[in-house]
């Protein structure tokens, strides 16, 4: 790989360059050209730009009425799903959408505008964004900077792989059930879901039931933060909303959040199988640091009905997946043909389809019901402290759908919905690959909660650790996250990509 031109462009968050753009000394037609030629080098061994719009980003870095935004002149990607991009792809991944166009620029993308970011494409997701890894049919699989071998998780899988490989130094991402937070761990990178309702919601029935949050994927702690102050406050007619921020993000880290008491536990919430070694290390390392600092570490953990918590989760993923599929199939015109869509999208339609009004508003009150128990908890702990991922990141392919899987899945289309429910529940319950079993929880209860890449494996792969905190408390997150990272930067960690 050739030498790239404004070397400095790999080493500087969102922040740094945007800072530089302010100065003179670079100009928003430098970022987006070095932006593109590291797009253009690195893309083919990640996939993570699945459409690419340089010559929009050019004339904007060329337009005098650039918005005088917090990071003008940066360059940005856009996940393939949720962010509504004016006159630009849509396709959430799926070959039903794959001509699908968004219609105008939804709240979200009009603040990303705003803020002076330069949107330069659209990133990889699995369909629908519905799994926790990125391999979709209609794009294929994302990899992993740090491992080409491995996966960047998901569903900003590209998002994520886009940033880590200094592509860009922050992109947009989603979190539904740890869709940012997933990610950075296998990227190491800074992954922030905010609380439910601080900022604007995705275009309904992709939200599903307030369970999806949006907000972006970034190497700095300074970046995420600002970021927020850029894009918080409901959208007007939003069906939720936090509570006002007290003062602004970026200025809250460069204050100590003060003493705090944080719970941690190295048990996963919604799978059998143990931690892996690496990720129970990185919690007990992340925790003796937390004490090092002058904080209360107890081990301990929030009790609630796991069990029926993940039955809720699938029935509001299925029955909003059926939902999104009947609006897009009314959009089309038709229903979709064989082959559009991929299994186990089908099975969580099926499923949908076959649910009652009744059955989907009873696991909603059961959602409600568990995440005040976990509020309960919250009243004595400021933040709680898990691994964000059972394992390190685990290989492309090593979750694919088998064959013999495959079967079951068609078998179960025609089967009662409580026996393919039962089932998917049995499953996962035993899978010993499932690697993200604690993130879905605080998608559940609304709480804001962070990936921080404080560790890494003996292989030299990152592993996260998610720290949540009580509802609208994102400046205690960030504030704790800004201390560790000054205590024991990452950010001259380079993956292998790109490293020397």
């Amino acid at each position: 790989m050739s030498s790239p031109s404004l070397p400095e462009y790999d080493d500087l968050d969102a922040t740094g360059l945007a800072e530089l753009v302010r100065a003179g000394e670079v100009s928003p037609a430098q970022l987006v050209e070095a932006a593109i030629e590291r797009i253009e080098a690195r893309n083919t061994e990640i996939n993570a730009v699945v459409h690419r719009a340089f010559e929009r980003a050019r004339a904007q870095a060329a337009d005098p009425n650039l918005p005088e935004g917090r990071f003008r002149g940066v360059p940005f990607l856009l996940k393939d799903l949720g962010a509504e991009d004016g006159g630009q792809p849509n396709t959430a991944a799926s070959a039903l959408l794959r001509h699908q166009k968004a219609a105008q620029d939804n709240e979200l993308v009009r603040r990303f505008k705003a803020a002076g970011l330069i949107i330069c494409g659209r990133t990889n997701t699995p369909e629908f964004g519905i799994l926790g890894f990125t391999e979709p049919a209609l794009y294929g699989p994302a990899r992993n900077p740090w491992d080409v071998a491995r996966t960047p998780g998901g569903s900003s899988g590209g998002s994520a792989a886009a940033v880590a490989a200094r592509m860009v130094p922050l992109a947009h991402g989603g979190d539904g059930g740890g869709s940012i937070r997933i990610p950075a761990s296998a990227c190491g990178l800074v992954g922030l879901k905010p609380t439910r309702g601080r900022v604007p919601l995705a275009t309904p029935p992709g939200r599903w039931a307030g369970l999806v949050i949006e907000h972006v994927l970034a190497r700095s702690v300074r970046d995420s933060a600002a970021t927020l102050d850029a894009i918080h406050g409901p959208a007007r007619g939003d069906a939720y909303t936090a509570p006002p921020p007290s003062q602004s993000y970026a200025e809250a880290i460069t204050r100590p959040p003060g003493k705090l008491r944080i719970a941690f536990t190295t048990d996963p919430f919604f799978i059998q199988d143990a931690t892996h070694p690496d990720c129970r290390r990185a919690v007990e390392q992340a925790a003796a640091l937390a004490e090092s600092l002058g904080h209360e570490l107890v081990e301990t953990r929030p009790r609630f009905d796991e069990a029926a918590m993940i039955h809720a989760y699938l029935v509001i993923v299925a029955a909003h997946t059926a939902a999104k599929l009947r609006v897009a199939e009314a959009k089309l015109g038709r229903r979709a043909r064989a082959g559009e869509l991929e299994d186990t999208t089908a099975l969580l339609r099926t499923i949908g389809e076959a649910l009652s009004a009744g059955e989907y508003i009873e696991q909603l009150a059961v959602v409600e019901r568990e995440s005040a128990a976990v509020a309960e908890f919250f009243a004595d702990y400021d933040v709680l402290l898990t691994s964000t991922l059972a394992r390190p990141p685990i290989r492309v392919g090593e979750l694919a759908i088998s064959g013999g899987e495959r079967l079951l899945m068609r078998a179960l289309r025609a089967a009662p919905v409580k026996a393919a429910l039962d089932k998917a529940l049995a499953e996962m319950a035993k899978d010993p690959l499932a690697p993200n079993p604690n993130t879905q929880l605080f998608n559940m209860t609304g709480q804001p909660a962070i990936s921080l890449p404080l560790s890494w494996s003996e292989e030299g792969l990152p592993i996260g650790t998610q720290w949540a905190a009580r509802t609208g408390e994102e400046h205690v997150l960030l504030q704790l996250a800004a201390s560790f990272e000054q205590a024991q930067p990452w950010a001259e960690r380079k993956p292998a990509l790109i490293r020397g």
